[in-house]
C-alpha cells in the first residue's frame, strides 16, 4: 500500500538563507543543477557548503521516469557550446574540489550528448585548482563509441545510475535493466583506470533479496561505488513511495554491500548518488 505520512528520520527542513550566495551564482552564470530540476531534499544543505551537481544539455529529460521531477520532452533544443566552460568557471568561483556532472537524457542527440559531457570534462581538468572529476551520465542507449567518448576525457568517477531492481524497471520507460549494468561495464573496459560508481533508490516496492541481487550484478560488472537512500516522491504526479525504510535498514544494506566487494558505499535515508560525493574517492592532496 502507498503510504504519505514521513517517519520521525525523514524531516529535513529545505531553508535557502545560508545558500543565498551559491543560488546567485549559478543563477548570474546560467548553470542548471539536478539539485534544483529534481528537487533534491538535500539541496539547501549543499548550496549552503558550497557544493551543486551541474547539470548540462538542458533541463529537459527525453525520458519519463515514473520518480523524477525532471520537465519532460521530445524536442529539448540543441546543446549549448558556451556550457561546458561555464560549468568551469562556475568550479572555479565555488572553489570545488570534487565537481559533479550530470546531465538529462538526449535520445534526441546522435551521441546522446556524450561530446558534451566529454568538452566539459576536458575544461574542469584545465583548472588550477585541479578538482577531481565525477560525471553521472545517461545510458546514451549503450552505444560503446559515446560511452568511449567520456571515459576517454578521464573522469575520476564514471557514474551511471541502475535507479532500481530489475523487477520495477518498469518505472524507467526507455531504460532497461541490463544496458545499464552494460554502461557501466563498458565504461571501465574503455578505461581501466576510472572508478565506476552507481545508485539505487529504496522504497519503491523492492524486496531484500532483490536488492541483494542488484548488488550481485553491479559487482559482476566491477561497479566500485556504490550510494543506496529512501526514495521521496517529490510531486503528486510521481510515483508513490512503498516504504520508508529505516536508518538500520539502510546501515544493513551498507555492510552487505561492503562484504560483496564494493569499495565505498553511502546509504542513508537522505543520500543521493552525489551526496558527499568527495568521500568516495577519499582525501584529496591539498
Amino acid at each position: 500500500m502507498p503510504i504519505e505520512r514521513r517517519p520521525p528520520w525523514l524531516k529535513k527542513k529545505i531553508e535557502f538563507g545560508d545558500a543565498k550566495d551559491t543560488a546567485e551564482l549559478l543563477a548570474r552564470l546560467g548553470i542548471n543543477t539536478v539539485c534544483r530540476e529534481a528537487r533534491c531534499p538535500n539541496i539547501s544543505e549543499c548550496y549552503k557548503n558550497r557544493h551543486a551537481t551541474f547539470l548540462i544539455l538542458g533541463k529537459v529529460c527525453t525520458r519519463s521516469c515514473a520518480f523524477c521531477h525532471v520537465t519532460k520532452g521530445i524536442a529539448p533544443g540543441p546543446p549549448d557550446p558556451a556550457e561546458p566552460a561555464r560549468v568551469a568557471e562556475c568550479a572555479r568561483q565555488m572553489g570545488l574540489r570534487h565537481v559533479v556532472v550530470t546531465s538529462v537524457t538526449r535520445d534526441d542527440l546522435p551521441d546522446g550528448g556524450a561530446g558534451h559531457f566529454a568538452r566539459t570534462t576536458e575544461l574542469l581538468r584545465q583548472l588550477a585548482s585541479r578538482p577531481a572529476v565525477e560525471v553521472l551520465v545517461p545510458d546514451f542507449r549503450a552505444d560503446a563509441n559515446a560511452i568511449a567518448a567520456v571515459a576517454a576525457s578521464s573522469p575520476d568517477i564514471f557514474g551511471h545510475n541502475l535507479e532500481t531492481v530489475c523487477r520495477l524497471y518498469h518505472l524507467r520507460p526507455g531504460a532497461d535493466y541490463r544496458r545499464s549494468l552494460d554502461v557501466l561495464a563498458c565504461a571501465k573496459k574503455k578505461n581501466a583506470r576510472i572508478k565506476t560508481k552507481t545508485a539505487l533508490m529504496l522504497g519503491l516496492g523492492e524486496t531484500q533479496d532483490e536488492v541483494t541481487e542488484a548488488f550481485r550484478d553491479l559487482r559482476d560488472v566491477d561497479c566500485d561505488f556504490l550510494a543506496l537512500g529512501q526514495y521521496l516522491r517529490p510531486d503528486k504526479k510521481n510515483t508513490e513511495v512503498k516504504e520508508y525504510l529505516s536508518p538500520r535498514i539502510f546501515e544493513e544494506y551498507r555492510r552487505v554491500a561492503l562484504s560483496l566487494g564494493f569499495l565505498h558505499v553511502e546509504s542513508a535515508p537522505y543520500v543521493r548518488s552525489s551526496y558527499r560525493a568527495g568521500a568516495y574517492l577519499g582525501p584529496q592532496p591539498s
